[in-house]
């Protein structure tokens, strides 16, 4: 079963935090579908001050939804495009302070305004990205965006 916990103060603790308790979610699951949905429900939990998290799946040469928590999204992406199809092109991660900024930002939430966006990689290539997406500008650091690699790095054990 199931319980919030209460995390630390201290960012990198809590992100150790989130990956040994999302590790201990997901464990003995072999369904992807049911792993990306509570890896979006714990995210989406963990966070404060977000509208969105979720995944976007590579689907041939575009990203496709998939499990996410907020608002209705976007349903395809294609690579390059947007700040989703531009990490799964470079398979960077990438904090964008100002979205709006962003050439080619894809507006699927007018509210948002800020974004963090990481790769998900299975055998060297891009499975998908997962994005985390505020209404307020430059909500998300590096240090999120170290944390979440790491949390995505667990997650990708169970997919």
């Amino acid at each position: 079963m199931y319980t919030p916990i209460d995390y630390s103060n201290n960012l990198q603790e809590k992100y150790a935090q989130l990956t040994t308790q999302l590790d201990a979610l997901l464990s003995g699951e072999p369904n992807v579908y049911a792993n990306l949905s509570n890896a979006s429900a714990i995210l989406n939990q963990f966070f404060d001050r977000i509208n969105w998290v979720g995944f976007y799946l590579m689907d041939g040469d575009e990203l496709v939804l998939g499990p996410f928590q907020g608002l209705p999204a976007c349903i395809r992406i294609p690579l390059g495009r947007g700040v989703c199809g531009t990490v799964a092109k470079t398979k960077e991660g990438l904090v964008v302070a100002d979205v709006n900024a962003f050439p080619g930002h894809i507006a699927c939430d007018a509210a948002s305004r800020s974004e963090v966006v990481v790769p998900l990689i299975k055998d060297g290539e891009v499975f998908g990205v997962l994005d985390i997406d505020s209404p307020e500008l430059d909500r998300f650091t590096e240090d999120d965006l170290v944390g979440l690699t790491q949390v995505v790095k667990a997650l990708m054990k169970h997919i």
